[in-house]
């Protein structure tokens, strides 16, 4: 597996950084990986290796560089606050387009998904809104903002039951929303796939990433 970096040039004329892992041999396909609101951390990029290693070309989209570039957030009161001032500056629209310019990059490797989380996991939900790409969205928090959007794409969602950011109200109306998605809650708080943060529950994290990569599996290849 190596990695490097590589400059992306969105539809809507960013000029963005993407990480960019790849993975032994022929790739089964591409998967975009869709930030949280701390930039392409650490923590993103090993979920970007994870996916190489399972053989994928992986690309997660530095999509807050149009904004400020090379942002990364420690995970503390300070970093949240930063975090949601730039994705207020960003806008979804413009993260997506991001995202779409990665899958293109990513497609050289065949079919393509996207996975994202906390912020980048409503992302991802969009990318299978507004694009038909299938999708796997971990706990988003802004997801319920969408379910008057008929999805294109397959879907894949993962919730913490003990999420204080995310109501059962707000998961339900997305599960109503998206009867053919694959939908699952974990006894787990927001966040609980990220080693770095107080939140993480490895167990929960291990089984979310089984589903993950199964659905992959089968609809990007």
């Amino acid at each position: 597996m190596s990695h490097h970096t590589q400059t992306l040039h969105t539809a809507d004329g960013q000029t963005i950084s993407a990480y960019v892992a790849e993975p032994q041999g022929k790739p089964r396909g591409g998967i975009v990986v869709v930030q949280e609101i701390f930039g392409v951390n650490a923590h993103i990029r090993s979920v970007a290796d994870g996916y190489a290693a399972a053989g994928y070309l992986a690309i997660a989209p530095a999509v807050f560089d149009s904004v400020q570039p090379q942002v990364e957030l420690n995970y503390d009161a300070q970093g949240v606050q930063k975090g949601l001032e730039l994705v207020a500056a960003l806008g979804m629209d413009r993260a997506l387009a991001g995202v779409l310019a990665a899958a293109q990059a990513a497609a050289v490797a065949g079919k393509v998904g996207v996975v994202g989380f906390c912020w980048g996991g409503t992302i991802a939900y969009l990318a299978a809104i507004r694009a038909g790409l299938p999708a796997v969205s971990y706990y988003g928090g802004r997801n319920v903002q969408l379910v008057g959007e008929p999805a294109k794409g397959p879907l894949q969602f993962h919730y913490g039951l003990r999420d204080a950011h995310i109501s059962a109200a707000d998961r339900e109306a997305v599960r109503a929303a998206n009867p053919t998605a694959e939908f699952y809650v974990y006894d787990a708080d927001h966040g609980f796939n990220c080693d770095a943060r107080p939140s993480y529950d490895a167990a929960a994290a291990r089984l979310a990433r089984e589903r993950a990569l199964a659905f992959f599996a089968k609809h990007v290849g």
